[in-house]
């Protein structure tokens, strides 16, 4: 079972449309899926027409296991939901004893009945992102090619290395892929900032080949609850989120 993790320690920069969209493009390529939503603001588990009556906070709070909280959502396709809950659920694991380990812990359980498992965390470094770090093999990073996104990025990557170090030697960052960008876009900052990135010799091996260019489907699909794949097949971020799961499986 492979886990990975989108995350930025920004928001507004993909996280959840990326672990949506891999995820699914995955379930479409034939493997078993369990989405992971760690972000209380739960819009990934919004983006799924199937109600999920239950959620990690249940997990955290010890009335059921990670396994009985997961809903499936489609071929394929399981979802360990979110809820507004948990925020307060995330300070209370913050104060529980070695809580980096408690998602590697979790998902132990479900080991064997999926091929990947996709974590979205929240846009900052909680209790729940350090335990999603120590779980994964694999830290996938989309950010938009804006100065302050791009600052962001050290502090993330030191988390990693921490991490890394400390809890979860395996874990590696795998890419840094670029959102709302492309080559071809007329904007001269963006095209800086993606130059200074490719200057930079910690970030140079990091950054993917495939970005995602803007697309309406892409936000059209989850507003809409459905699979983009089934939307939106011939739209570009159909198109691109093909590419990036390719570029992502390689890289793995």
């Amino acid at each position: 079972m492979r886990i990975l993790t989108f995350a930025n320690h920004k928001g507004g920069v993909g996280k959840t449309t990326s672990t949506l969209n891999v995820g699914q493009q995955l379930a479409q390529r034939g493997h078993r899926v369990l989405f992971l939503d760690c972000d209380p603001q739960h819009n990934l588990t919004m983006s799924f027409p199937t109600a999920v009556p239950n959620h990690l906070g249940h997990v955290i709070r010890g009335d059921q296991t990670l396994k009985q909280v997961i809903t499936q959502v489609g071929d394929k396709q399981g979802l360990v939901g979110s809820a507004l809950e948990l925020t307060q659920m995330e300070k209370i694991l913050g104060q529980q004893p070695a809580y980096q380990f408690f998602l590697r812990d979790a998902l132990e359980e479900v080991d064997g009945l999926f091929d990947y498992v996709l974590i979205d965390t929240p846009p900052a470094l909680t209790s729940l992102t350090y335990a999603a770090l120590v779980a994964s093999e694999a830290v996938f990073i989309p950010v938009q090619p804006e100065y302050y996104g791009f600052e962001g990025l050290n502090t993330l990557l030191e988390a990693c290395k921490v991490m890394s170090k400390n809890f979860n030697p395996r874990l590696k960052v795998k890419g840094l892929f670029l959102t709302r960008y492309s080559p071809s876009y007329r904007l001269t900052l963006h095209h800086d900032v993606v130059a200074t990135m490719q200057e930079n010799p910690v970030l140079r091996p990091l950054l993917m080949t495939t970005s995602i260019r803007q697309n309406g489907k892409l936000s059209e699909a989850q507003i809409e609850k459905q699979n983009l794949y089934e939307y939106a097949p011939t739209s570009h971020g159909a198109h691109d989120y093909d590419q990036l799961t390719t570029e992502i499986l390689a890289r793995l």
